[in-house]
This record gives structure tokens, C-alpha cells and sequence, in this order.
């Protein structure tokens, strides 16, 4: 379960204002009727991000078995190859979020992202065909890959304001997060039928083939672009101000907690969790995958009910709930004990609601962000977040280990459950909770006077203020 929640926060910046001052926010797409399914450049957009995320999980195998079947790498080269598809997040996430600030239009280095990917997956076979891939090789492919997503995630954020109606963007964001649950329960048997048909070098091909098609379909969107860049003041200036904007805002500090706080005890308890459901559990080898994949599923029912529970009750509400949710499966698995039959059933069930739960919050979560963020601040923020809960799962991974040595596997499993629960805190004590919108709203009026009826001249005299102070958020 890893969900990727994120924080955003109100730039309130005591340093004086650069000379260039970044105008008025650009219009979003206005309000349709057109369901998304109907709408085009939707589709392009999510076809696009499927089979790209698709073709992702083929190599997820396929690269592995390339390294120990045919180069007979060694644990460390293993290792090094493991690491390399997630350093770049912590190298360039920051970074990344500023670039894509500084953008009038994001489509373009998306599509130069994907260009790239393919043309570095590409070169996995050509380098075996011809006799002289590595392991390193495949470490070089890895941190290439892996840059290029980070900086196409940096993009693709701020672009879908620009192809979706902000009254659709919950509906966009479960569809995005459908994906990646469908991804998830296809994309392992996809992988073991290539890889048994074609060999593993030669099943990296489909995820070159991926990148490629992802890339044709990004080039046939029409929507045009028309984000205002942000000022830039030099790239740690733009990374502190995404950074301040991520801590000082209160509902996005809130997500930023809770996000951070989610993925560090979940990744505790993904770190023993194989060694659990087989040394303690006695969970057969061969029905864990099944498992897994059933909370794929059930991320795909997940994706389908919020978008409907969220247009009846608001994102803010779901979010306040789903986090209820998150600890019970944990806490199932750790307090589990009975015969076999009892113990799969259980398991299936709460890996099924879990699967819902964690695609609902991750939905409302990016709507939320997408909401509370000016145009010129969402590359980012996003980045922001993504780098402090992608870092913080290597850290939970760790200490999972050193606790299991410590103290056993079920105690560690109990902890993780405590541990996801005090997400709650963050969530219901922000100003996501009903009894705190009242004064939210005050401080929005402040922050974003445009409402009916509100004097114009104190709309322009508000808006200045705002942009004497750069990077200002809501």
C-alpha cells in the first residue's frame, strides 16, 4: 500500500519581490457536461499514461531476471541495480519541480521524457543481441529511465489543469490512479508470458515499445497550453519556495504528514511482510502474488466509487474517511491466526478494501493539491511531496528490518498498524475537518478574495500584495 499523499503550503515569504512579477493566474479549462470517457484529449492523456506505466511493470521483471539469468550479477550489482530506479527521485525530485514551474507548456518535455525512456530501454536488447550488455549496463538504463520519469511526473501534474475542467479533476485523478491499479494486476503475468515467449532482454522491448506509444498519443492532444510561467529567482530559490510552500500551508501540511507518516510504516511493513505471510502465516508461495493482485482490483473498484462518492460528498470528507481505513488491514494481518482457509479469505478481503481505500485517498489527494495550488506553484509542490515520500520509504524499509531483528516479525507488523493510524491526527486535526472550515474560509477570503460581490479595486489591491511576496500560494 503506497500511496502518495503530498503537502503544499502557503508561501508566506518575508524577502521583497523580484522585479518580474508573475501576472494574473491563467483561466482553467471552464466546466463541461462532457463525461470524461467522451472527452479526447482525456483519453489520449490516460491511454497514454497506461500503457506507458504498463509497459513500466513488463520490465520490472524482465530487467531483474536479464541481471541473475543471463549477466549472473552479483548481490551487490543486484543491489545497485535495485537502487538506481529510485535515486533519481531523491536527485533530481526537487530540482525537477522547479523546471516544470518554469514551463509555458508541459507537453513537450513529457513527450522528450518518454522520447528518451524509449530510446534507453531500446538499447537493452540491441546491447545483448550484439554481446556486450552488463549489469552496469542495465544500472546506466536504470538511473536514465528513471530521470526522465522524474521529470516527466514533474510535468504531467500541472498539465492535466490544463486538459481537465476543474470540476473533473477528481474524476481524472481516479482514473490516473485506475491505471496504475490495472497496471499492477496485468502487468506481472504480462511480463512472465513475454519473458517466457521472447527471453527477458527481448521482453524489455515492450516497455521501449511503451514509451514510444506513450509519446505518439501525448503529440496528438490539441488542447493548448496556456500556463504562465513563474519567475525564476535561480534554481535553490525556486526549490526552498516550493519547499516553504509545502510546510506552510494548512491543508496541504496536513497531506504532507500524513503522506510522509503512511508511507514510512507501511514501508515497515513491506519490508517483512514476505518473510511474515510465509514463515508465520504458512501463506503458500504461490497465492501471495494473488493476494497482491487482488488489491489491484480492488484499487480499480476504488477509482470507480470515489468519483461518485466525491461529487456527492466532496473530496475533503473522503479523504477524512479513508484514512480511517488505512490501519485495518495491518492490524488483520497482525492479529490473524486459524486455519488456512480463514486466514486467505481474510486476507483477500481486506486487500481488496485496502486497494479501494488507498486509490480514494490518493485521488482526493491530488485533487486537493491540484485545488489549493496556484498554477505557478504546482510543479513544485508536487515535486516536494513526491521527494518526501518516495525518500521516506527507503527509511521504513530499514527499520523494518532492524525492528524484525529486534523484536520479532508480529510486533513489528502491530507497530506498523499504530504507526499508519496516527495519520489520522494530521488529517482530522487540519482544515479538512468540517468543524475547522469556517475559519479556513476566512483565511482563503484573505488569500483569494474573487468571490461575488467582492469590490473590485480590493481584488486588484489584494491581488498586488499577493505578487509583491513571489511564489505565493492559494
Amino acid at each position: 500500500m503506497k500511496p502518495t499523499p503530498a503537502d503544499d503550503a502557503q508561501a508566506a515569504l518575508s524577502h521583497t519581490a523580484p522585479t518580474a512579477q508573475p501576472a494574473s493566474d491563467p483561466p482553467s479549462p471552464p466546466p463541461t457536461s462532457i463525461p470524461l470517457r467522451k472527452q479526447r484529449d482525456y483519453r489520449l492523456l490516460w491511454t497514454a499514461r497506461t500503457i506507458s506505466i504498463t509497459g513500466s511493470e513488463v520490465s520490472k521483471l524482465a530487467v531483474p531476471l536479464t541481471a541473475v539469468t543471463l549477466l549472473a550479477a552479483s548481490p551487490m550489482e543486484m543491489g545497485i541495480l535495485t537502487a538506481a530506479a529510485s535515486l533519481p527521485a531523491l536527485l533530481l525530485g526537487l530540482q525537477s519541480g522547479a523546471i516544470a514551474d518554469r514551463l509555458s507548456r508541459h507537453r513537450p518535455l513529457m513527450i522528450a521524457c518518454e522520447l528518451v525512456s524509449c530510446a534507453a530501454a531500446l538499447t537493452v536488447p540491441l546491447a545483448w543481441l550484439f554481446g556486450i550488455l552488463s549489469a552496469y549496463w542495465l544500472i546506466v538504463v536504470a538511473l536514465v529511465i528513471g530521470s526522465a520519469g522524474v521529470l516527466f511526473r514533474a510535468a504531467n501534474f500541472p498539465h492535466i489543469a490544463a486538459v481537465v475542467s476543474p470540476d473533473q479533476r477528481t474524476d481524472a485523478m481516479a482514473g490516473f490512479n485506475a491505471s496504475y491499479s490495472a497496471a499492477s494486476v496485468g502487468g506481472p503475468g504480462l511480463a512472465g508470458l513475454l519473458v517466457q515467449v521472447l527471453t527477458a532482454p527481448l521482453a524489455v522491448l515492450a516497455e521501449a515499445l511503451s514509451f514510444l506509444t506513450s509519446a505518439l498519443l501525448l503529440r496528438s492532444i490539441r488542447t493548448p497550453e496556456k500556463t504562465r510561467p513563474a519567475a525564476s529567482r535561480g534554481m535553490w530559490r525556486d526549490v526552498m519556495d516550493g519547499l516553504r510552500a509545502s510546510v506552510t500551508h494548512p491543508v496541504l501540511r496536513a497531506l504532507l504528514g500524513a503522506g510522509v507518516t503512511i508511507n514510512f510504516f507501511a514501508m515497515v511493513y513491506t519490508a517483512i511482510y514476505m518473510l511474515y505471510m510465509i514463515n508465520t502465516l504458512g501463506i503458500p508461495r504461490g497465492l501471495i502474488g494473488v493476494l497482491i493482485a487482488l488489491s489491484g482490483v480492488g484499487g480499480l473498484i476504488g477509482a470507480w466509487i470515489t468519483t461518485r462518492v466525491a461529487k456527492r460528498y466532496g473530496e475533503n470528507r473522503v479523504l477524512l474517511f479513508s484514512v480511517l481505513f488505512f490501519p485495518i488491514e495491518i492490524l488483520a494481518v497482525g492479529l490473524l491466526g486459524g486455519p488456512l482457509w480463514w486466514k486467505l479469505s481474510l486476507l483477500a478481503l481486506t486487500g481488496i478494501v485496502t486497494g479501494g481505500i488507498v486509490v480514494a485517498f490518493a485521488t482526493c489527494m491530488g485533487a486537493i493539491v491540484l485545488r489549493e495550488t496556484t498554477p505557478e506553484l504546482r510543479g513544485r509542490v508536487n515535486a516536494t511531496l513526491t521527494f518526501a515520500v518516495q525518500g521516506v520509504m527507503a527509511l521504513g524499509s530499514l527499520a523494518g528490518g532492524a525492528l524484525a531483528e529486534l523484536i520479532g516479525l508480529r510486533p513489528v507488523i502491530i507497530i506498523s498498524a499504530v504507526g499508519i493510524a496516527l495519520s489520522m491526527v494530521w488529517i482530522w486535526s487540519s482544515p479538512l475537518r468540517p468543524r475547522h472550515n469556517r475559519r479556513y474560509r476566512r483565511y482563503r477570503r484573505f488569500s483569494d478574495p474573487t468571490g461575488p460581490g467582492t469590490d473590485p479595486a480590493l481584488i486588484r489591491a489584494l491581488h498586488d500584495l499577493r505578487h509583491s511576496r513571489p511564489s505565493t500560494f492559494i
